[in-house]
């Protein structure tokens, strides 16, 4: 899709209220257009978990040619959201209900938790997929990109991909997950080959997508935890 120039935007910051966070947290949002045109507003979820919402900029398209405004932003723990390094490995505090009470945060920040469309994307997509089936009664529609709807038969064929990958690779990637090393550079640097064979074959990577990645490397608490 060729690029729009970029129509009104507004950045700033929501306050987030986690009871077992240990500090006041923030949510960082992109505000694409106007939300008082009458169009009804695109909220869109980023992946990873642990990704930031760079990537998906390219919806300021939309607003551009049709009007509708997009809100993009970072869910807690990556971006230029509140990060929390000390919840590192924390598997009872990364679920996904601080992900859903943080979309409902942001939809009542704006006001628009009667009327609202929403976009999830790999993990976003399980996240709005977990917010559409409480029935919301503002949610109109729902859009999912490269999601997924299990977790067993994500793995299955992500293994799948992962058998066409030259062995030393593959030996890699086996020996620091069984060993919990996925933060060593060894690992990283094995998956950065799935990513080039599987996720984005475009070099250079496109900048949003790059910005993402950079993110997760700065800060991976969220991504290695969950």
């Amino acid at each position: 899709m060729a690029t729009i120039p970029d129509p009104n935007v507004l950045e700033g910051e929501i306050d987030f209220q986690i009871p077992t966070a240990g500090k006041q947290c923030k949510t960082w949002y992109r505000l694409i257009g106007d939300l008082q045109a009458g169009k009804r507003p695109l909220i869109t979820l980023h992946g990873g978990p642990g990704a930031t919402s760079d990537y998906l900029f390219v919806f300021a398209n939309i607003t551009a040619a049709h009007g509708i405004p997009v809100i993009l932003y970072d869910q807690v723990g990556s971006g230029r959201s509140t990060h929390l390094p000390e919840k590192m490995g924390d598997a009872s505090f990364w679920i996904i209900q601080i992900f859903l009470d943080e979309l409902d945060n942001l939809l009542a920040h704006f006001k628009i938790q009667d009327d609202y469309d929403l976009l999830g994307h790999s993990w976003g997509g399980m996240l709005a997929a977990s917010h559409a089936v409480r029935n919301p009664s503002g949610l109109r529609r729902l859009a999912l990109m490269s999601s997924l709807p299990s977790m067993p038969l994500w793995v299955a064929e992500q293994n799948k991909l992962r058998s066409g990958l030259p062995q030393e690779v593959q030996d890699i990637l086996r020996k620091h997950e069984d060993a919990g090393t996925t933060n060593d550079k060894e690992y990283e640097a094995a998956t950065q080959i799935f990513n080039d064979h599987y996720l984005c074959r475009l070099k250079p990577m496109p900048p949003g997508l790059a910005t993402s990645f950079e993110w997760i490397e700065k800060d991976p608490t969220v991504y290695h935890t969950m």
